[in-house]
């Protein structure tokens, strides 16, 4: 059996950025890229780069905070077209990618946000992300957003449940440009079966 199946699902990269710098007041700030040369760490300049990183509240029923664990973070990944629907909802006509620390927008792939966690992501010269989980959202783009458009940031948190997009890491290093097609690999496995009786607490 094949462990990752190969569809014909595509997404072209309309976006590429670099958070440059940890988070300071609760605003994001990000830099868009043309290309983004990709290593097992990630991308050099983006401040979640890296192998390990210190653990953080999401991870405290696993591990106590800052304890160091595998960087599976290392790129946030956002679909246009949920980001689109959240910008609606939020009554905004423009939304800047960099406001919600984005590391790479793709348009193309419906529900991108609940993609398998362990799916790939494959690029033209075989560059591999490797789809860890959905990403919450969190405070520091809606703040951001607020700041920058005068208040209609503040439901951000609400607006973006479940269009967040998700994290991923690094398999296979490469370059990805703007306008390259990525296809989507999933797991070849059912889902599991006590998914319903077994509720996360």
């Amino acid at each position: 059996m094949t462990a990752l199946v190969p569809t014909d699902f595509t997404a072209r990269v309309v976006w590429l950025g670099a958070q440059e710098v940890p988070v300071k007041d609760l605003v994001i700030t990000a830099t868009p890229v043309a290309e983004m040369q990709l290593t097992f760490a990630g991308f050099g300049p983006e401040t979640h780069a890296g192998l390990t990183r210190p653990s953080c509240s999401r991870e405290l029923k696993q591990h106590p905070r800052d304890t160091e664990i595998r960087n599976t973070r290392q790129l946030c990944v956002v679909s246009a077209e949920e980001i689109a629907e959240v910008a609606a909802d939020l009554g905004l006509a423009d939304f800047d990618y960099a406001w919600v620390g984005a590391s790479l927008v793709l348009e193309g792939i419906s529900d991108l946000t609940h993609l398998p966690p362990s799916s790939r992501l494959q690029g033209p010269d075989g560059v591999t992300l490797v789809v860890d989980m959905l990403n919450e959202p969190c405070q520091e783009p809606a703040v951001t957003i607020a700041r920058a458009t005068g208040g209609r940031g503040k439901a951000f948190k609400t607006a973006a449940t479940g269009k967040r997009g998700v994290t991923a890491w690094v398999e296979r290093p490469g370059t990805l440009r703007l306008g390259d097609e990525m296809r989507l690999h999933i797991p070849g496995q059912r889902a599991w079966s006590q998914l319903a009786p077994a509720p996360p607490r």
